[in-house]
C-alpha cells in the first residue's frame, strides 16, 4: 500500500510528538531488530528509530533495508531518525485514520 502524499504529511505530524523506541547500535539490522520492530509497528503502526553513533548505517540506508524487510512505508527520515509505518492487522488496536487524497 502506497501512502499518498497527504498521509505522509499526516503522519509526519503525528511523528513529530513520538520519541524514538528501537535504537539501532552497532550490530546494524539484526533477525532481532527485525522482530522487535515487526512487533512494535503491530501495535502501533507508526514508530520512530534511532540510529546510535556505533552503527555503520545511516538512518536512510537503516529505513529502507528495514521498511523493506518489514513491508512497512518509510514516513520521514531527519538527522539520526527515521519513521516506519505499517498498518496493523490486529483487530484490538486502535487504528490511525489516514487521510483519503
Amino acid at each position: 500500500m502506497a501512502l499518498t502524499k497527504k498521509q505522509i504529511k499526516q503522519l509526519r505530524g503525528m511523528a513529530n510528538t513520538i520519541k524514538p523506541l528501537i535504537n539501532i547500535g552497532k550490530n546494524d539490522v539484526t533477525d532481532a531488530l527485525v522482530k522487535q520492530s515487526s512487533e512494535t509497528l503491530e501495535n502501533r503502526e507508526l514508530v520512530k528509530f534511532s540510529v546510535q553513533d556505533g552503527s555503520g548505517l545511516t538512518a536512510k540506508e537503516a529505513a529502507e533495508n528495514l521498511a523493506g524487510q518489514l513491508g512497512a512505508e518509510v514516513v520521514q527520515t531527519i538527522g539520526n531518525r527515521f519513521t516506519l509505518f505499517r498498518r496493523s492487522k490486529r483487530k484490538d488496536v486502535e487504528h490511525i485514520r489516514l487521510v483519503r487524497e
